[in-house]
């Protein structure tokens, strides 16, 4: 039996147990624990969503449980309707409250937004406390108590819970294999690079906190009836946040399974601390135990004490040669089908050979210092349609500066970018994507925790919420994908983990990246840098296959023989300025450029006058 077969196997038992196991027993004792456990774990996978899938480690989770809650139960208490049925109002005020955190903390991240999320539990907490006219303040809520029959015991809580927790994975396991998914997966390994192939991250992370509060809410409702009394201490604890993130860590951050797993793993210990510490120190002392447990995870299992057992296990079971004969093969894996070309969309671009007038990127008067170091100054140069234009010079000249200045990395002191008839300078890196800008880099900065296909799925030239829900390994998106990998000569690394790749695989993983994008111009930053000669030829063949179908490229690069043979323009950047511009033949034997390149050591430097080079 396959290991697919034998986890659903023990997915579907565990979830048949659970079912019948109040039918079974009617031990309230064993019966309360699963329900602490089904809601540690309905917060945990919420928690998940957007520290495991984003990558913002929040400690303000908790908060989420008290509105849930207080909502839930000023809802039922003032209008009498039953906690159980008002409950999903506490999940809508959660959610509400998620995406004003997020408003706020959207520019942070790492520690600050931690101490943010923090500050967020303890505003609530504060705010709970003091508006006494609504919430009685720290006099507490009783909430009604059930009216259904005794014999039934816990059967409502437990079984309300047990079905979020159920949907609440579904949803996360619909997340996770969605275009937002992977875009949230994108921004959690490399927010800037998601934000430069046309990702919305800022839309992306207040729907994320969305998803991540509303569960928590409705079980803050639930829970609410259930303890039947409201207090603010113990509903926005700071020991509550530890223990979701304890679970999660427990089980497997990012994982879909791995927040319940460490959930039902924590309950025991829970429930431990809860009837051995008592007195006015109890509450001290269990923040101390959860903040080394968690510390010690943290150091020792940093991506979970079930996820790195099983890598473990993995890496035990794997061989050398193995290893070393997939990156040999990488070398012999790039053909290029035109398969990929031959259904790429048509845009303005894709019309033919260009007149020469023809300017589809126009930079002008472009400056860029850092403290008193000029990197970038006064740089103007222009690329006409349907051309391979070069930007090459010594290092420091500021080629790669420009770039960044360019696709939005940096923002420019003064000077204009205009593509085509649209100005970018100013406008965010997203923008850049979606109007038709595409870059590489030198030290290639792909998501290395997703596979090769869904690095493809996260480039976008458009936004809308209704794509988000495409699946990301599926459907059109995927199709294209695909077809781009095949024309890297990638498609059998489809599936393979991005970061286990070679650094040559992961150049040809970024190309397909930017061209996802299908852009009007593709700026390539030392594509041929630190990969082998054969790799290089086929790298020069996959771009005159771009521009011969349209596809407008600029290159920075130091291989020069690569350049003169590719290129049909040359601007020479010196100093952070043009200094001449023309055709590689004339390029390669102006005496600007030679001494910009050798200094006193260029043939006739004594006489060499300044060449201005700007393209007409």
């Amino acid at each position: 039996m396959s290991i697919t077969r034998l986890r659903a196997a023990g997915i579907g038992a565990g979830a048949v147990a659970l079912a019948l196991f109040p039918i079974l027993s009617d031990n309230a004792y064993w019966q309360n624990m699963a329900i602490m456990a089904f809601l540690l774990a309905i917060m945990a996978s919420g928690w998940n969503i957007i520290s495991g899938y984003a990558g913002y480690i929040s400690l303000g989770q908790s908060a989420f449980l008290g509105l849930g809650a207080y909502t839930t139960a000023l809802l039922s208490i003032h209008t009498g309707v039953s906690p159980l049925i008002a409950a999903p109002a506490g999940g809508v005020v959660a959610a509400l409250a998620a995406m004003l955190l997020g408003l706020v903390g959207r520019r942070t991240r790492g520690a600050a937004f931690v101490i943010i999320s923090f500050a967020f539990l303890e505003f609530t907490a504060l705010l709970t406390s003091n508006w006494s006219s609504l919430t009685n303040g720290n006099h507490g809520l009783n909430l009604p108590l059930p009216d259904w029959d005794r014999a039934f015991l816990n059967w409502p809580f437990y079984y309300y819970l047990l079905v979020l927790l159920g949907l609440t994975v579904l949803g996360s396991w619909a997340i996770r294999r969605s275009r937002f998914g992977i875009g949230l997966m994108a921004i959690r390994d490399d927010e800037s690079k998601a934000d430069g192939i046309g990702v919305r991250t800022d839309r992306y992370k207040m729907f994320a906190f969305a998803a991540s509060a509303f569960p928590i809410g409705i079980a803050g409702g639930v829970y609410a009836y259930y303890i039947a009394f409201l207090e603010p201490a113990s509903m926005f604890d700071i020991v509550i946040a530890m223990q979701i993130v304890l679970a999660a860590h427990l089980g497997g951050v990012g994982t879909l399974w791995g927040p319940v797993l460490g959930a039902f793993m924590l309950e025991p210990l829970n429930q431990f601390t809860n009837q051995s510490l008592s007195g006015p120190d109890a509450g001290s002392w269990r923040l101390i135990i959860y903040g080394a447990l968690l510390a010690a995870i943290v150091l020792f299992f940093p991506r979970g004490v079930l996820t790195e057992g099983v890598d473990w296990l993995a890496r035990l079971r794997r061989t050398g040669p193995q290893a070393l004969a997939g990156a040999r093969l990488s070398m012999a894996a790039v053909e290029l089908p035109p398969k990929a070309l031959t259904q790429h969309t048509a845009h303005p671009s894709d019309t033919g050979p260009a007149p020469a007038d023809d300017t589809l990127l126009r930079v002008e008067g472009l400056s860029k210092s850092f403290g008193g170091v000029r990197a970038v100054d006064d740089c103007s140069f222009t690329v006409r349609r349907g051309t391979i234009t070069g930007l090459i010079g010594p290092n420091g000249s500021g080629k790669t500066t420009v770039f960044n200045l360019l696709d939005g990395s940096l923002a420019a002191d003064s000077g204009t970018i205009h593509l085509g008839e649209r100005r970018l300078d100013g406008t965010p890196r997203w923008q850049r994507a979606h109007h038709g800008l595409a870059r590489t880099f030198q030290a290639t900065r792909i998501f290395p925790h997703l596979t090769a296909l869904e690095n493809l799925a996260v480039p976008s030239r458009t936004f809308s919420t209704g794509q988000l829900a495409d699946s990301a390994i599926s459907g059109r998106t995927a199709a294209r994908a695909r077809e781009w990998l095949e024309f890297v000569g990638m498609a059998e690394y489809a599936d393979h983990q991005a970061g286990d790749l070679s650094f040559g695989q992961q150049k040809l993983i970024e190309l397909a990246q930017a061209l996802m994008l299908e852009p009007e111009v593709l700026l390539l930053d030392e594509p041929a840098a630190g990969i082998n000669p054969t790799l290089i030829e086929r790298l020069a063949e996959i771009i005159r296959k771009l521009n011969a179908a349209g596809t407008t490229v600029v290159i920075v690069e130091h291989n020069m023989p690569l350049v003169l043979s590719l290129c049909d323009h040359i601007h020479v950047l010196a100093q952070g300025h043009v200094i001449a511009s023309g055709p590689p033949r004339r390029i390669e034997q102006d005496p600007a450029v030679l001494e910009a390149y050798l200094g006193d050591h260029a043939p006739g430097a004594a006489s060499t006058t300044t060449a201005t080079g700007v393209d007409a």
